[in-house]
């Protein structure tokens, strides 16, 4: 078969997808990929297990104070303790009302993605429908070799096993052959998921043969934004949407989201000094940056990059900014990189949650009913 296509389903059928009118509040998120970093005052590294407590802890903060969205992410090596997004997903889902749940991403290619659709319902039927997934392919290729599949075929692998997926998350029974699983014959696929069908994002990076695939497929795109000039994303958020115009999608179902690193205190000065030293270790660890000098990092954190560091007030400013370059509906923020202490995370979340989003929501609204009435 080739990758283009999905074996016995039309060319015109549609995902779900996270959708989201013009209309509809904007939303905020929280993620984290449970990075096990040294402190860089004390020199001490969390264990698994209280990095992983600490991340339900942040979870039932943001519940509690109105935040959207939380999400998970997933490495496969000793610097992170967080593998198995539905699993913990899942401890979360008990612990939480109304707060949506997501993978941050799910590394898709190198996973079987019928494990991965059951593991995803049975979740969306735990937490009473708040199950969500942002598939892409990773930044990081640990699971390569560690689930026996081959770098040379990172694009193929990722493209056939989401048209997979997708076929997964709309039909009861498949039937479907491909070239890196054994085929399927009147498969039953179960549980079903509480929801309809399981809403899909596509976590995109730099790559625009990425986000024209996220357009094409009329899936949400999670663009995710670390840093530089954020007027170089907005190529993406177009090639992204023509895509999806030019396969016959709606542009009102077709949701943008902005992730990236983002740090909130009381004032400007107090976020920068406070995040400084953690940031630099992770930029520089986990990135494979040069760590940055101070300089640099305030250069990085100046109102048109990307790295979303400040006062409420100027979180605002930026988060807005965006919107006007990319028209997106959701932002999802990672504060707790580099090992942030659990006490600043916290504070962070209440920041977002009381300081920034009803003012980006009220502006944003503001500009929507402006638009309507001219």
């Amino acid at each position: 078969m080739e990758h283009s296509e999905i074996a016995g389903k039309p060319e015109s059928s549609q995902p779900v997808i996270p959708q989201q009118q013009e209309s509809a509040p904007f939303e905020f998120g929280i993620y984290t990929l449970g990075d096990l970093s040294p402190d860089p005052h004390t020199g001490q590294t969390a264990s698994a297990q209280q990095r992983i407590r600490e991340v339900i802890d942040a979870a039932k903060l943001a519940d509690e104070a109105g935040i959207d969205v939380f999400g998970v992410g997933e490495h496969h090596r000793l610097d992170f303790a967080i593998s198995s997004p539905p699993v913990l997903l899942a401890a979360i889902a008990q612990a939480t009302k109304q707060i949506r749940l997501t993978s941050a991403t799910t590394v898709l290619g190198t996973a079987d993605p019928v494990r991965v659709f059951e593991d995803f319902a049975t979740l969306d039927l735990l937490s009473n429908g708040r199950a969500e997934m942002i598939a892409g392919r990773g930044a990081y290729v640990e699971s390569f070799p560690l689930f026996g599949y081959e770098l040379d075929s990172y694009a193929e692998l990722f493209r056939e096993k989401l048209e997979l997926f997708l076929q997964l998350n709309e039909n009861e029974r498949v039937t479907w052959d491909g070239n890196f699983r054994s085929a399927l014959s009147e498969a039953e696929i179960a549980p079903r998921p509480a929801q309809r069908q399981l809403p899909i994002w596509l976590g995109v990076g730099g790559t625009p043969a990425s986000a024209a695939l996220a357009g094409q497929l009329g899936a949400g795109m999670a663009l995710a934004i670390l840093g530089g000039d954020m007027q170089k994303f907005q190529p993406l958020v177009e090639a992204y949407r023509q895509a999806g115009a030019k396969a016959g999608h709606a542009l009102a179902r077709l949701p943008v989201g902005i992730t990236g690193h983002c740090y909130i205190a009381d004032s400007s000065q107090q976020a920068r000094e406070e995040f400084y030293p953690h940031y630099a270790y992770y930029f520089s660890h986990f990135m494979g940056n040069e760590r940055p000098t101070r300089e640099q990092f305030n250069q990085l954190t100046a109102p048109d990059m990307g790295l979303v560091v400040g006062s409420a007030d100027e979180v605002t400013e930026k988060i807005l900014l965006q919107h006007e370059l990319f028209g997106h509906t959701r932002f999802l923020a990672q504060f707790d990189i580099g090992a942030v202490p659990y006490a600043k995370v916290a504070h962070a979340i209440e920041l977002l949650a009381v300081k920034v989003a009803p003012v980006v929501r009220r502006e944003i609204a503001k500009k929507q009913a402006d638009k309507t009435n001219l």
